[in-house]
């Protein structure tokens, strides 16, 4: 790591994760109509946010930051992959990593990787469904579309939200910290499709002040010490290849898993390729 590597890495080791995002979630929901635009403008001037691809351009239509950072989209923006066996990319943002799930372990970062059981909360059934398959891990910077969505057709079997630290997960930490993915707080979604289980993981961070879903609403926070399951038998919502399924309150990471030999991702699928939401990423037999 460079010098500047280590004082950005090391200092979030002792940083009061949970308590900074919660700040943060009270600032990005304020409803102050010129601390928001503020924010609103120095972000879409920072990153570059696209906001022609908007659904509402005129600011004063977002009532916080946070309605304006989870904004909607222009209809028809995001075309969903046709293909019956497409698999859909699930947000817009960056690929970190795609590849096999091998002897268990995900591939972070060179010399750094973790466990799928790791990830999935320490339960060696739910683990299981996904040895020696594969995975997609997809960061979502500030300048993203922020919602996430469908990769495949899926009815939802179980949720778990798995407490822990909140890393940020840019490069630089990705690069630098073990087991990140594996450490931060996130929420696992788990679905049948017609691939066999797919799971979908999203990843907290620092300053992201809650992930939601689509049949739950607000899953985190609260911020927890123990995981906490939900198991969905009787009348398990089926959401639609494209649909939403959540939303990261500020930006975050969410990892695609599914089970052997059912998915292939597409060749150009690799590190560092910038993808949009629903187009193709890989297909399924």
């Amino acid at each position: 790591m460079t010098l500047k590597d280590i004082f950005t890495v090391l200092p979030q080791y002792v940083l009061p994760h949970h308590a900074l995002s919660g700040l943060m979630s009270k600032l990005t929901h304020c409803e102050n109509s010129v601390w928001k635009n503020l924010f609103i403008k120095l972000i879409v001037r920072m990153y570059g946010v696209n906001m022609n691809e908007a659904k509402f351009q005129d600011l004063d239509r977002y009532a916080s930051f946070n309605r304006f950072f989870t904004r909607e989209l222009t209809e028809g923006s995001r075309p969903v992959a046709p293909a019956h066996d497409a698999i859909a990319c699930p947000a817009d943002g960056a690929v970190s990593q795609a590849g096999p799930i091998e002897n268990g372990r995900i591939f972070q970062a060179k010399g750094h990787s973790y466990t799928a059981l790791e990830l999935l909360g320490g339960d060696a059934e739910r683990a299981k469904a996904f040895e020696n398959g594969s995975f997609t891990t997809i960061y979502l910077s500030p300048k993203d579309y922020h919602r996430l969505h469908m990769p495949l057709t899926g009815t939802l079997r179980e949720m778990v939200h798995i407490p822990g630290r909140l890393f940020s997960v840019n490069n630089t930490t990705v690069n630098a910290v073990p087991n990140l993915f594996a450490r931060n707080e996130r929420v696992v979604c788990i679905f049948d499709t017609e691939a066999g289980p797919m799971a979908l993981v999203l990843v907290g961070a620092i300053f992201v002040s809650s992930v939601e879903t689509v049949w739950h609403g607000v899953v985190t926070p609260p911020s927890i010490s123990t995981p906490r399951t939900w198991k969905y038998q009787d009348n398990a919502p089926t959401i639609e290849k494209g649909a939403e399924m959540g939303r990261f309150n500020m930006g975050s990471t969410i990892i695609v898993l599914f089970g052997k030999d059912k998915t292939a991702w597409l060749d150009n699928l690799t590190a560092g390729k910038p993808v949009k939401l629903g187009e193709q990423i890989g297909r399924c037999f």
